[in-house]
């Protein structure tokens, strides 16, 4: 009678509800970054949470920094009034310190836990909403087909799959391709950087109707120095679209709010 009595939908819902309880008593719901317990699945322990700085408002519309204090709406920093990136905006969801987020990030990028990528993803689209709300594509920050080769899969393709899932917004994953393989840009300078990646992107000719008059967002998962997501921005401009924006899961910030 019971069962009657409920829609269809209700139904369904109760038997996912079971199913996760089901599911989460043979497999309790560990935290994605110590691994200790954790209340849900894909979640992260109340301890690693609070060490996680996420990036809220007030910050400058432009790189995305938080400001210390709110001066209204609209303002851009310093940095980006000095030295602006070739992207219009960008958003991450937290600061790329040593802990958690690294923990994250790493486990993603170096030990194919590729399951990370869906609520990371999760957490992009809200810290991107407003760029999102605009974008008619999302593409991701391309691996050289040997890199690819051996790590199995592209981070910045999965992420913006997961983002996409959140969203709605089409992903064109090979819209930008690698035209040569740069050196790791760890442990380079800035300056170092920007010379890696000169020449090491581009839009293929066949290609670049995906990208002419549309509003992308470039999708990677951590901001370091600017390097590779200028010069991906320059490709894409390069090649039509009509603005592009930035969306990471995280990005370095130093003690004045710059990169």
């Amino acid at each position: 009678m019971a069962w009657d009595m409920m829609g269809a939908s209700d139904a369904r819902g109760a038997l996912r509800g079971l199913g996760r309880l089901g599911l989460n008593l043979l497999y309790p719901p560990s935290c994605m970054a110590c691994h200790g317990a954790a209340s849900v699945q894909d979640a992260l322990c109340p301890a690693c949470w609070r060490q996680v700085r996420f990036i809220e408002r007030p910050y400058c519309e432009r790189l995305g920094t938080p400001f210390a204090q709110d001066l209204g709406p609209g303002l851009l920093s310093p940095e980006a009034m000095a030295d602006p990136p070739v992207w219009a905006r960008a958003r991450a969801v937290a600061s790329f310190d040593e802990g958690p987020v690294r923990q994250l990030v790493y486990r993603l990028k170096y030990y194919d836990r590729l399951e990370i990528a869906r609520p990371l993803g999760r957490w992009m689209a809200r810290a991107g909403a407003e760029l999102l709300e605009e974008a008619d594509l999302l593409v991701p920050v391309p691996l050289h087909r040997w890199r690819l080769a051996s790590r199995q899969f592209n981070q910045a393709m999965a992420l913006a799959a997961s983002v996409s899932d959140c969203c709605g917004v089409p992903v064109e994953a090979f819209a930008l391709e690698r035209a040569r393989r740069s050196a790791p840009q760890v442990g380079l300078s800035r300056i170092q950087r920007a010379a890696n990646m000169q020449g090491a992107l581009r839009v293929a000719q066949e290609r670049r109707h995906l990208i002419a008059g549309r509003r992308v967002v470039l999708v990677d998962d951590v901001l370091t120095s600017g390097a590779t997501s200028n010069a991906a921005a320059r490709v894409l401009l390069r090649a039509g679209a009509a603005q592009v924006d930035l969306l990471v899961f995280a990005r370095v910030i130093i003690a004045d709010g710059a990169l």
